[in-house]
């Protein structure tokens, strides 16, 4: 006999976890361990419980659908659940399982649940790059306005307007915001073309300021400039980023 799916479910509004929870026991072969508020208990749930697999609502406050995938990383399948059809496309060129756009039939439902199993079934079929997942299923023109961080079991939602500085190190990236630090899995251009190109500029190869936080350049040394932040932080400043630095400014 084919073992159950172990599934969380992942939706803020809770008569749609009633509704789904009643589709699944009606369609069997599914354990709900866990039914999930928000972005942040499913990073909780999906760390203690090590489920088969998510059904995740994309739009939800604080952090959405994509920021919980951020969180959790590449190993637990993903079936998205969401009134928005805006993500779709691109969800299923990172390999999501499946995509259900409510309001959708049993039938539906259990189509995706086969195809989860399937997944199941072959280990080594490709799994979802969490952060390629992110950054793919955005479109194009939108931009961060949040950056999601883990740090052991608490998870830090720092809105873009707070950050001071990021620096890299090796391939994490440092966030520094509001007198506070924190260290983040993420490349320096990574996280860079994620953000406003009229708000963040790559002043250094190993920094990217918010020019809101600019207080002025001063001329360390012959063709050497160093970035003065309101909080009175210094930050090198390359040749060309000074060159970037300046035409942010004059626009």
């Amino acid at each position: 006999m084919t073992s159950l799916l172990r599934v969380v479910i992942v939706d803020d509004e809770e008569p749609a976890r009633l509704g789904l929870r009643q589709d699944l026991d009606a369609i069997g072969g599914t354990e709900v361990v866990a039914e999930c508020a928000n972005g942040f208990e499913a990073v909780k749930a999906v760390s203690d419980l090590s489920p088969d697999l998510l059904l995740l609502d994309v739009q939800m406050p604080k952090l959405d659908g994509f920021d919980v995938l951020e969180l959790v990383g590449r190993d637990v399948p993903v079936i998205f659940i969401t009134a928005h059809d805006a993500f779709a496309l691109r969800a299923f060129e990172v390999h999501a399982i499946d995509y259900l756009l409510k309001p959708f039939t049993r039938e539906r439902l259990s189509s995706a649940l086969d195809r989860a199993r399937a997944r199941r079934a072959a280990p080594g079929a490709a799994r979802p790059d969490a952060a390629a997942l992110r950054a793919e299923a955005r479109p194009a023109s939108a931009v961060l306005e949040r950056i999601v961080i883990r740090d052991g079991p608490q998870v830090h939602v720092v809105p873009v307007g707070r950050v001071d500085y990021v620096e890299a190190q090796d391939d994490y990236v440092c966030v520094h915001a509001a007198g506070k630090s924190y260290l983040k899995e993420q490349t320096l251009s990574d996280l860079e073309r994620q953000l406003d190109p009229r708000r963040f500029v790559r002043v250094h190869r190993s920094y990217l300021l918010n020019v809101e936080r600019l207080a002025r350049v001063e001329l360390y040394a012959k063709d050497s400039r160093v970035a003065m932040l309101q909080d009175g932080s210094k930050l090198p400043v390359s040749r060309s980023g000074y060159q970037r630095l300046q035409e942010i400014l004059d626009r």
